[in-house]
């Protein structure tokens, strides 16, 4: 393999469940958009694994939340869908508020810490879950991607967990900083640098944005939060590859495992809809 990708190959072979995969897992192409809001800083605060773990604020009594969206079209373990729920937080030193979701990657210590991640096959949730600590899940997801907008409609057990629509505008940003998560794994905290490239475009306001919560467990979890009813921040990928490795253990025995939700379903359906023009 020749540049982004050059010397990912022989990987290490790894086993989840009865499948074996290769890392470290390899991201050609994929959708992706994701929204910025403000919660509850005491609240979001108690979500943190440990006490070194600092959420990112906008003010001194609001925190950020984001949720990214990945509908994954070319991968080494196969195309499936993904939403992210997490906290922007740095890691051993206490923030100044906005400003490390401005420099994210520059800032020392910043990375999202993961509070829950629903996929869409068995194979994401068991790799996620056994290397990583990834508190995944598996749930069925429905993407429309359009020359306007994207959108996801996410839902588990046949309850809907939320709906998601984000339009494709805002500053053009080419970016090939790494996305830094903190996962726990057999309670230990466990930090994942995984390689970007990507352009992307920025949206400040919540102008075309449809994001609604369901009844589901997880998004009540999230309505408790004090979650913003409109986000501040949009991002929409124009383009996006990735590499993701396994991670290194930065503290044991963390206090409060992310074990996440478990889900009961043993396969998720993933259907996408594209219209022309993309």
């Amino acid at each position: 393999m020749e540049g982004f990708f050059a010397r990912t190959r022989p990987g290490a072979t790894k086993s989840a469940g009865s499948t074996t995969f290769e890392l470290p897992i390899l991201y050609f192409r994929d959708d992706c958009f994701a929204l910025f809001f403000t919660a509850d800083r005491a609240r979001v605060t108690q979500q943190m694994p440990s006490d070194r773990l600092f959420p990112v604020c906008a003010t001194a009594s609001r925190a950020f939340v984001g949720i990214a969206v990945f509908n994954y079209i070319d991968t080494t373990i196969g195309s499936y869908g993904e939403v992210a729920i997490v906290v922007p937080a740095v890691w051993n030193r206490r923030p100044l508020p906005i400003l490390p979701a401005l420099l994210e990657g520059r800032y020392p210590g910043f990375g999202m810490v993961v509070l829950h991640l629903p996929v869409t096959t068995a194979v994401a949730r068991d790799a996620g879950r056994s290397v990583w600590g990834y508190p995944k899940f598996v749930a069925d997801m429905e993407f429309e991607m359009t020359p306007e907008l994207g959108s996801c409609e996410l839902t588990e057990g046949g309850q809907q967990l939320m709906s998601i629509r984000v339009p494709r505008r805002g500053i053009l940003v080419r970016d090939n900083r790494p996305l830094v998560t903190y996962s726990t794994r057999g309670g230990d905290l466990v930090r994942t640098t995984i390689r970007q490239r990507s352009v992307y475009r920025v949206g400040l306001g919540f102008r075309g944005v449809q994001f609604a919560l369901g009844s589901h467990p997880v998004a009540s979890e999230l309505a408790a939060l004090g979650i913003s009813s409109r986000p501040v921040v949009t991002r929409f990928f124009l383009e996006r590859s990735a590499i993701l490795a396994e991670g290194e253990v930065v503290a044991r025995n963390v206090a409060r495992p992310l074990n996440g939700f478990s889900g009961a379903q043993a396969a998720g359906v993933h259907t996408v809809r594209y219209l022309t023009g993309i």
